[in-house]
């Protein structure tokens, strides 16, 4: 496994794309998929679990099977990352599945930015302080070990809430950038448990997203979310890996729920690039996914045979920089909540299964309801823009053409993917499973906003 990452020098480099070029045109590959416009490429990711696949195209060298020479750089946070993709200093990144769909519909920085692979499903918690945790654990429901039952609903934080309220004190809660899951997540459960997270109104010029809300909830990026929580800042944080497991290790927090028992198998992380850039270089950016297809199919497979090796591999100091331990929780299949309370969590992180990788227009749905539901979009849209919204910024059809090359060279099957012939980028209505157990269309996006008591609808703004 390579420590660090050193890019190879312009001769060295060259001297192995002829090797490879020449090998290629034996197998027919480089007429297929014509070769790459561009080979030296650098990679945005921020310090978290579900960036291994970047990491193990580039350490398994995926990447250098299709003639790219990538290096991979730890980002500041979110804000940096999306601003190296518009301005070119970087090539692509690993993305909040919201962002591309943020940007590009302009809330906030406004750029037209594309994901054609999903890097991951499920994969973040919600967690709470140590002095939180014990005002809540009485009263909540336990099994016949005295365990908390989960997943547990917010409605058990109210009480808490209250009480500091009474106290003159606002209930802060953090989580890692506007348009992320862990924002829309965190609000989801709020919400579903009766309590008020707050709307944006960017049309008046408030993007603090604390109009009308019951918490406080803002921006901390992901590693600093332990050492935040444990200084009082924050109560609580939504968060992905290792950062809640790193919080039970430091008996700093407790998780209280995960993604999975808020709303499960929909896009967490994508791989982003600028629109311009994907016209571009299409031949590069098909084989960019090609790699990152078979980190995922990697991470994945034989019933995650390969997940400890990933862990050690994420481990290092480059990469995420958090103990194996910490990291091994939750990536090998177990999720603990106290300390010691360890529990079965197999579909914790998603990488390939499921077609975790495949960008559907459904997933993309689902996160522009959260943005009209929480203001960020202050105006209601058509069903018609959903789709077309969706349709502009995940691109399926280059995902579809990079797996049936893979499949023509023999490196992975077609039982690996999606039924191509039929399918039309919408997961089956019953695929995700919501705390509150509504269902939802995205063919009929503003008929699922009709179902939240909390929530703009209709022609309501904040």
């Amino acid at each position: 496994m390579r420590k660090t990452i050193q890019p190879l020098n312009l001769t060295a480099r060259r001297l192995a794309q002829a090797t490879l070029l020449s090998s290629a045109l034996v197998t027919g590959q480089v007429l297929a998929l014509g070769a790459p416009e561009k080979q030296d490429l650098t990679f945005g990711f921020i310090k978290l679990t579900d960036m291994a696949p970047l990491a193990i195209a580039y350490e398994k060298g995926f990447f250098e099977d299709e003639g790219l020479y990538v290096q991979l750089k730890a980002q500041a946070n979110w804000r940096v990352l999306l601003d190296g993709v518009i301005d070119g200093r970087l090539d692509g990144a690993h993305m909040l599945a919201g962002q591309p769909l943020g940007a590009t519909v302009g809330f906030g920085t406004e750029a037209h930015i594309v994901t054609a692979y999903t890097m991951d499903l499920n994969g973040n918690a919600i967690t709470l302080s140590q002095d939180v945790w014990e005002m809540m654990r009485p009263d909540l429901p336990k099994d016949d070990e005295g365990k908390p039952v989960h997943p547990i609903s917010a409605e058990h934080l109210q009480p808490v809430i209250e009480e500091y309220n009474f106290m003159g004190e606002n209930f802060n809660l953090g989580m890692v950038f506007p348009v992320s899951t862990h924002n829309y997540e965190l609000r989801y459960w709020l919400a579903a448990g009766g309590i008020h997270p707050g709307y944006y109104a960017p049309q008046r010029g408030d993007t603090s997203g604390t109009q009308d809300a019951e918490v406080q909830i803002s921006v901390t990026p992901p590693p600093q979310m332990p050492s935040t929580l444990e200084a009082g800042t924050i109560h609580g944080y939504s968060v992905g890996e290792p950062w809640n497991q790193q919080a039970v290790f430091r008996d700093i927090g407790v998780p209280v729920i995960t993604d999975y028992d808020i709303r499960n198998n929909i896009a967490e992380k994508v791989f982003g690039v600028n629109n311009d850039w994907a016209e571009s270089y299409p031949n590069t950016h098909l084989r960019v996914v090609r790699a990152l297809i078979r980190a995922g199919h990697w991470l994945d497979e034989n019933d995650n045979a390969n997940r400890k090796e990933a862990a050690e591999i994420i481990s290092n100091s480059y990469y995420v920089g958090a103990d194996y331990e910490v990291i091994a929780n939750s990536m090998t299949g177990v999720f603990e909540f106290e300390k010691g309370d360890v529990r079965p969590a197999p579909d914790y992180n998603v990488f390939f299964r499921y077609n975790a990788t495949y960008p559907y227009y459904s997933d993309a749905i689902w996160y522009l309801t959260q943005m009209r539901r929480w203001g960020q979009l202050p105006e209601a849209k058509s069903d018609d823009w959903y789709m077309q919204t969706a349709q502009k910024v995940f691109l399926p059809e280059v995902y579809q053409e990079a797996a049936e090359s893979l499949i023509a060279d023999g490196l992975l099957k077609a039982e690996d993917f999606p039924d191509f012939a039929q399918e039309d980028g919408m997961r089956s209505i019953d695929h995700t499973t919501f705390i509150d157990g509504e269902k939802f269309d995205a063919r009929q996006p503003n008929q699922y906003l009709q179902q939240f008591p909390i929530g703009l609808k209709n022609d309501e703004t904040p």
